[in-house]
Parts: structure tokens; sequence; C-alpha cells
């Protein structure tokens, strides 16, 4: 880059036409008041040209490597069609967020409402045996909430999604004024009774969040995960593409 840069500077100063003063000495000493004023257009206008010059290789080296990197995504295993079901719940995929959003209704009165994260920890296998520091156990947070009428309070329910399990680790109900921020919201769910945490873990289950829920936010979240990356680095390719 350094050589092209000086070629460049040398071929604007050899190719400009000469000047009046060569033709004609005695014209130049009434031609130029300051001697250095062409010198300095001349430097100034070659050092913006070697500035864009750079500006457009840099931005062409980026936009090749997206390319690439886009062509390599779609080639190697392209995003499905996510689904927009999941037994009885409408599956709404939120192009662009880190969340996807769960919703059904429940007999006549429950309204219920998951908002999942994309993949947000991991943990190391327990079946693992080897240090491949890929072996890992991904992680997924799920919020359910549900609802009965137009009281405003809610039942929430925090939960974990590991690969073929959930995991409850609190809940509380919200009301609906505004909450304060050292209201108790009970204990921790795993301090709880073990009869008290088998009995809410059947009332999810009758409510279609159960273990296959785990399952199918891993598989929903992979095709996410690669679907958001390609999106993204198209958002940036069509901002540096912008003239």
């Amino acid at each position: 880059m350094a050589r092209l840069v000086r070629y460049l500077r040398r071929t604007l100063i050899c190719s400009s036409p000469p000047s009046i003063s060569v033709r004609n000495p005695r014209i130049c000493v009434h031609s130029y008041q300051n001697p250095n004023f062409s010198m300095s257009r001349k430097f100034l206008s070659s050092g913006s040209y070697v500035s864009e010059m750079r500006k457009s290789a840099f931005e062409g080296n980026i936009l090749r490597l997206i390319r690439s990197e886009i062509q390599s995504e779609l080639d190697h295993s392209p995003p499905l069609q996510p689904e927009d079901r999941f037994g009885p719940f409408t599956v709404d995929e939120r192009p662009g967020e880190q969340w996807i959003s769960l919703r059904r209704k429940f007999g006549e009165k429950e309204d219920i409402k998951i908002e999942a994260t994309m993949f947000d920890g991991s943990v190391p296998s327990s079946k693992s045996t080897s240090s491949d520091p890929e072996d890992v156990q991904l992680h997924i947070t799920f919020i359910v909430n549900i609802s009965k009428g137009g009281d405003g309070e809610t039942l929430e329910i925090m939960c974990s999604a590991w690969p073929d399990t959930i995991q409850i680790s609190k809940f509380f109900v919200r009301k609906s004024s505004k909450r304060s921020p050292n209201a108790y919201i009970g204990p921790e769910f795993e301090e709880m009774e073990d009869e008290l945490q088998d009995s809410l873990y059947q009332f999810l289950e009758e409510r279609g969040i159960s273990d296959d829920l785990a399952v199918f936010f891993h598989q929903y979240m992979k095709n996410k995960d690669k679907a958001e990356y390609i999106r993204w680095m198209e958002t940036v390719k069509s901002y540096v593409e912008k003239k």
C-alpha cells in the first residue's frame, strides 16, 4: 500500500501540465505572488485522492470478507424457515431481536405468554470426558407469564431450558401497579418443599410447558442464531455499500 501511495503521488506530480514559469521565466515573477501556493494545492489534492483510495480499498476489503462469510454460511447450512407453532402455542420469531415469544389460551380465563432468549450461557457437559471447550450444554432463559381476566395480576415463572429439560428458578405474582424494587418475591425455588416443587412442574406440564419445550427451544435457537448472524452481516454490508 505504501508503494502504491508513493507511485500515485509521483504520477500526479509528473502528469501535471508544464507551468508558465518553465516556458517563460520572465512571466513567472509576475504570475506567482507565493511560489509555494501551487505546490501546497497540488499536495493537498493528491493527499485527498490517496485518502479516498485508501477508504475505497478498506471498504472493498470489508465487503469482500462479509460477502464471503455470508456465502459460506449459506453454503454450509442455510437457516431453515422458522416454525410458527409449537403444540398449542403460536410462535413469534421477532426478527432482529434476541427473544422469541409464544402465546396460547388455556381454559376460559388463562392467557399464557412465554418469552425466551437466544443462547445466553453454557456449562461443561456432565457426560463429557474430554477437554474440548465446545463440549458444553447451552443455556436458554425463558419467562412464563400467566394472567387471568383483567385484574392485572400475573403469575411469573422464571425458568431455564437445558438441551432436554426445563428447570424452574423462581416464581411470584406480579401486581398490576409498579412493583417496588424492594418488594419480597419469595424464596429461591430450590429452597421450597419437594412436593411444592413437583406440583409446580405438573402445573406447567398441564399447560404444555415441559421438557419437550426445552428440546424445541434449543432446535429453534440454533436456527435463529444462524439467521440473525446472516441478517446482521447483511445489515453491515448494506451500510458499507451506501455512498
